[in-house]
């Protein structure tokens, strides 16, 4: 779902933050894009060069030279060399290896993240891993309300880890001191969640081992110098365990955590009893009305709810640096931990009973507490309860107190938002939200005070002082966007309309204010001064989107007149810069222009990110990192921001990828992959929107098909796909028609630049972009030759409460359902189609079950189909032998059906006419009124190009 939602929550973590207009940063962390190779800082006493190998296209595989009869450059794990024959028995049963030039990519050592300091005085160096064994996403889990659970070590499952830190003293001219070396734990130890005191002098973080035996892969929190790099543990006592289910530990104040423990009276895991009580029964005798999209991994009977309550409660402990430990309150479901700026109060979340059975556990009830930090309760602000009924409508929320937090600009002020029509979006009502605020420990008798009234759904506020906030509100069905300026100390003071517009309309988007730290450690609004003026100045910070592609900005903007200059701007000829964070906030009083230092990223299409400080005045940059080319076997790919036309009007763009040292005229038209990912919008003038920049990275994922750019390949990455509803018209009843207009449009175009082989054109996608493959061969197989589709949702009578952006039910709009779903179109499907999932896909709309029926529904009417089954994989993939089987299988696929197609496209495109003459369903729209609603199939690669994000902070 495409909502502008400002996520501006005072964070006091180390967190992973995407990099977008609407987010706040927290204390600065960066994982980069491009996590391929070697890393290098830059330093005082170390130079480092890199050497870029330029490749031409003649040191590519030469497509022609693989047989579809022989796979020969393909091979399995066991040996590299292993021929593969066609024949089928011989291609089941083992993980098989892509070609060479392929895996060398892939395999190539991950880039490490960068974390600065509070102070921005210190950048930590956290080292990361390749792909990871299969056999870790074999381990055991637990499946309970909605979450997956590592039982030995009390964790989600598959989570990620560093398996070590260096730590590097930042000196003002931008070079790096010589690294620290985090020691002192064991080795092979998995380091998760680390986090910086507020004061930058130490780092807490937690480690596990795998043991056989289950007590030592149970995670324990260590704690190190950063001045000498000297780790310990936190506690003293061995028994003491992480529990990470939830929440995990957070900085109370400079040398005390507050940390979520595994109860010390916890005894063994309940058994499941070998013959149950009775029945499972679920009934709805009192005939409500509850609506829920598929989620998974959902409670089942009562063995499950003790089993959840038995991995899930907490018991919460205070622990000094010194070794001090107190428990604090009764163990309980706690779900996060929130201190007060002021370090005095805690805001508490837990969930208690009863629990549901067809909602996760964000749905159970909840109740908010204020403690102070010794653990005495001072107030109970709300207990919800279970919240099975919130209406599937976009923006319906939960009932009562929501978006609870603190003040990040005050001590200890609470405030949070209620929701005026019952939670429920179809109910016209003003206002829609009301903005309440309170002091953790109000004077007796005095309620909570009305700091605003919304009539569009509340989105987040960004705080600056009592003069000052930024109170955001938005409506998904309209795309509407407002952000209003408050003053909260000043009750005489009209709220006004800063910005009101659609969150489509990219163009018009001003960006988004610049945070600054403050000594609490909370963010607020950065108040900028100009030398002999009195205006307030804020810092926009802009994607900067424009026809020819995103040019980054940063605008001094007066928050009362509205005028504005833009103080910098990204190179637009060669360059992609951004803005990625403020780093004079340590500054303490007010922050001048002239004292301005901005950390910025750059990257062009053939050199990696790297990150600079640019100082003020005089916008002098000083390089911090010197990364190498990840991938210089493609250093000097071709990459281009194509634009072109739907035969509506409709202006549609791409970016279309060239092997290296290719020339059309010369070389001629190559196979092609499309890959793609369709998205909803209001106007056909916000769909028609160039969005990214030509100049960016083209950074290479575990798997994007960029990948076959080595293999001689022209690929057409992120082919804009929109499907437009203006109006009261709902964009999926014409989703066919205009999903077959932007494929067409998109063939012409690279077809017309003669780079593609018109019988030769491959398509593909996940998620959603899966179920878009599957369509387009279905109703346009006179464009494509084959597909590729990852983790897709074919048959949408399988999700009736909504999909994606598509807010009816299948009730409602039945004939949309039905002529969406690809599985009833199943018969008209006569191109080659790759079909792979994830056994363990818990995505919610994309069961494995979809894919394992649709291919059965093809195999029914003889189609030329091949279904992958990857065993404990997800939604996304992420074990090396999954993800090399996956390369394997696609780059076999397309040997054989794309690059030795020789079909003829005019005959294709017969016999597609003459299909549609013969009774093929006409797709014609068939309006039904609107009502109700579903969510968005998550999606991390739907471009199939930015696998891994540009930065994140």
């Amino acid at each position: 779902m495409n909502q502008m939602v400002h996520g501006l929550n005072s964070v006091r973590h180390l967190g992973v933050l995407l990099l977008t207009p609407s987010s706040l940063p927290p204390p600065i962390f960066l994982c980069l894009k491009l996590g391929r190779a070697p890393g290098h800082l830059r330093t005082h006493s170390i130079k480092t060069t890199t050497a870029m190998t330029a490749s031409r296209l003649h040191h590519l595989v030469p497509i022609h030279s693989v047989s579809s009869k022989n796979d020969g450059t393909n091979g399995s794990l066991s040996s590299s060399n292993a021929v593969a024959t066609e024949d089928e028995d011989s291609l089941e049963g083992r993980y098989r290896l892509p070609p060479p030039e392929i895996r060398e990519i892939v395999d190539a050592p991950p880039l490490p993240a960068l974390s600065f300091s509070p102070q921005r005085d210190k950048i930590l160096f956290l080292k990361r891993r390749a792909l990871p064994p299969l056999e870790e996403l074999a381990r055991p889990e637990e499946k309970l309300a909605g979450l997956r659970i590592d039982g030995k070590c009390n964790t989600r499952s598959r989570m990620s880890f560093y398996t070590g830190i260096g730590i590097h003293q930042l000196f003002p001219d931008g070079k790096l001191g010589q690294e620290i070396e985090v020691q002192g734990f064991p080795d092979g130890a998995k380091l998760n969640f680390v986090t910086w005191s507020q004061d930058g002098k130490h780092l807490a973080f937690s480690i596990r081992i795998d043991a056989e035996d289950s007590s030592s892969s149970k995670l324990r929190v260590w704690v190190a110098d950063v001045e000498t790099g000297k780790a310990r543990p936190l506690f003293q006592s061995p028994d003491s365990y992480l529990n990470a289910i939830f929440d995990n530990f957070v900085w109370v104040n400079n040398s005390t955590l507050l940390v979520c423990t595994i109860p010390l009276s916890r005894g063994d895991p309940p058994k499941k009893p070998l013959v149950p009580l009775g029945p499972k029964i679920q009934s709805n005798e009192k005939r409500d009305i509850i609506q829920v999209r598929t989620f998974q991994d959902l409670l089942k009977d009562k063995y499950d709810e003790d089993l959840f309550d038995y991995y899930a409660t907490t018991q919460l402990v205070l622990v000094s640096l010194d070794g001090t430990v107190k428990e604090i309150g009764p163990p309980a479901v706690y779900t996060s931990l929130d201190p007060s700026p002021d370090e005095k109060y805690i805001l508490i979340s837990s969930i208690h009973r009863p629990y549901s059975f067809i909602v996760p556990c964000g749905r159970f009830p909840r109740k908010v507490e204020v403690w102070t930090t010794d653990g005495i309760m001072v107030r109970e602000l709300c207990d919800l309860p279970l919240a099975e009924d919130i209406p599937i409508a976009f923006n319906s929320v939960r009932k009562g107190m929501r978006s609870i937090n603190w003040r990040s600009d005050k001590p200890s002020t609470l405030y949070w938002a209620e929701t005026q029509d019952g939670g429920d979006a179809k109910v016209e009502v003003t206002p829609r939200d009301i903005i309440y605020t309170q002091q953790a420990e109000p004077v007796q008798g005095e309620g909570p005070e009305i700091l605003h009234k919304l009539d569009l759904r509340y989105g987040g506020i960004s705080w600056c002082d009592d003069s000052l906030a930024l109170v955001y509100e938005s409506w998904y069905k309209t795309r509407r966007t407002r952000t209003w300026v408050i003053s909260p100390g000043s009750k005489d003071v009209v709220p006004r309309i800063l910005f009101d517009r659609s969150s489509e309309d990219v163009y018009s988007d001003p960006g988004s204010p610049m945070m600054r730290r403050t000594s609490t450690g909370t963010y607020v609004i950065a108040k900028i001064k100009k030398e002999n003026d009195e205006g307030t100045y804020i810092l926009l910070n802009g994607n900067g989107a424009t026809p020819e592609g995103n040019i980054p900005f940063l605008d001094l903007f007066d928050i009362n007149t509205g005028s504005k200059e833009r103080i910098w701007e990204s190179d637009k000829e060669k360059y992609y810069e951004t803005t990625v964070a403020l780093m004079s906030d340590q500054i303490e009083g007010d922050l001048y222009l002239k004292q301005l230092k901005i950390l910025t990223s750059k990257e062009s299409k053939t050199e990696n990110t790297q990150y600079y400080i640019q100082s003020w005045p005089d916008k002098k940059s000083c390089q911090i990192t010197d990364f190498p080319h990840p991938y210089p076997q493609l250093a000097s790919l071709q990459k281009e921001l194509i634009k072109y036309q739907r035969k509506d009007g409709v202006q549609l763009s791409a970016t279309l990828y060239l092997p290296p040292g290719y020339d059309p005229s010369k070389d001629g038209p190559l196979p092609c992959l499309f890959w793609s990912y369709p998205g909803e919008f209001k106007s056909k003038d916000a769909a028609g929107q160039v969005r990214g920049s030509p100049n960016e990275f083209p950074g290479i994922g575990s798997t994007s098909v960029l990948l076959w750019l080595a293999r001689g390949f022209a690929i057409l990455g992120g082919p804009t796909t929109p499907i437009i509803g203006e109006g009261d018209e709902e964009a999926n009843d014409r989703f066919v028609e205009q999903l077959v207009a932007c494929a067409e449009a998109a063939v012409e175009e690279v077809v017309r630049r003669g780079v593609a082989h018109p019988s030769k054109i491959a398509v593909g996608g996940h998620s959603y972009g899966a179920f878009m493959t599957a369509n387009l061969l279905a109703h346009a197989p006179h464009l494509f030759c084959c597909g590729i589709a990852r983790s897709g949702a074919y048959n949408r009578t399988l999700t009736p409460f909504g999909f994606q952006n598509e807010d009816r039910t299948l009730w409602e709009a039945t004939s949309t359902y039905v002529e969406m779903s690809p599985f009833m179109s199943a018969n008209k499907l006569k191109k080659p189609i790759l079909l792979i999932h994830g056994e363990e896909d818990n995505n919610s709309g994309t069961l494995t079950m979809q894919s394992d029926r649709f291919f059965n529904a093809l195999k029914g009417h003889g189609a030329l189909c091949r279904l992958i089954i990857l065993p404990f994989e997800s939604h996304g993939y992420a074990a090396r032998e999954s993800i090399m089987h996956v390369l394997w299988e696609t780059d076999r696929w397309l040997q054989k059906y794309c690059v030795s197609n020789t079909a003829d496209r005019s005959t294709d495109l017969k016999v597609s006419k003459d299909d549609e003459s013969k009774g093929a369903p006409h797709l014609q729209n068939k309006t039904v009124a609107a009502s109700g609603g579903g969510g968005s199939e998550a999606d991390f690669e739907h471009d199939g190009c930015h696998l891994t994000p540009r930065s994140s902070l």
